[in-house]
């Protein structure tokens, strides 16, 4: 569903790899301060319909737009090359495996992109970083490498890079499944944080409590599709499709 004024949506996104089509014309927008939960089956092309926002694949066809702009297609055009670029900074992302330079601290981790693409100098950015690591409890934690950190850290270190850069929206993908359950609480609660300060986000997510209870809206993809997408109280107690009630039904076996 697109809306009226999203931050960031998807305009009829089809992606392709080589003969296999993992999204089929998917249109979804999210609107500022919404919280927008995405699940389904592995394999359904949640993943994808991420990157794919995240300008990290370009679509096979239609469009990635911020604030009504187009900053990605199949083929760009100038104009929307230099949109991509002056935008790219504005969506954060965090994902799956955390994705944190081994050979750089925690700080080091979470000033490098603000000094070198918004100019901020060492001190801005270690201020901000220091702020940062205090938000997700990791104050003591900033001289360490990654190495050294449990998984539930990392994840919060890469957090706070995403946030370092001031998004204006924040996309996680499946951040807390290469988690043990101590270790999502962690997470998961900084999540909250994040959606209660009115952070934009868009949650790709096999955690149902979280969807039920932070999600605006609950999208449910299967097949390259979306299948259905409603508030939270609709979708987990009268799903509108079959597919969606197999799946759900399939969660509580």
């Amino acid at each position: 569903m697109l809306l009226t004024s999203p931050i960031i949506a998807a305009d009829a996104v089809s992606k392709s790899f080589g003969p296999v089509e993992v999204l089929h014309r998917v249109s979804l927008g999210v609107a500022e301060g919404e919280v927008v939960c995405v699940i389904g089956p592995s394999g359904s092309g949640k993943t994808t319909l991420l990157r794919c926002l995240a300008l990290l694949e370009a679509p096979s066809g239609g469009r990635i737009l911020m604030r009504g702009m187009t900053i990605g297609s199949a083929v760009p055009s100038s104009a929307e090359k230099r949109a991509a670029r002056a935008v790219r900074s504005d969506i954060g992302m965090v994902f799956q495996h955390f994705n944190l330079w081994p050979h750089m601290s925690v700080l080091e981790n979470i000033i490098e992109a603000p000094q070198l693409v918004r100019g901020l100098s060492r001190t801005e950015a270690t201020a901000i970083a220091e702020e940062l690591l205090a938000k997700v409890g990791l104050s003591d934690k900033h001289d360490a490498y990654p190495a050294r950190l449990s998984g539930g850290q990392q994840q919060r270190v890469a957090i706070a890079r995403a946030l370092a850069m001031s998004p204006k929206v924040m996309l996680f993908d499946e951040a807390t499944s290469a988690l043990d359950p101590e270790l999502r609480r962690e997470v998961l609660t900084v999540m909250r944080q994040l959606a209660h300060e009115g952070m934009t986000m868009l949650v790709v997510t096999h955690e149902m409590n979280f969807a039920r209870q932070v999600g605006s809206r609950v999208v449910f993809m299967d097949r390259g599709e979306i299948v259905e997408e409603a508030p939270p109280s609709t979708f987990f107690s009268t799903p509108s499709t079959e597919r969606a009630a197999r799946f759900l039904a399939q969660l509580e076996d």
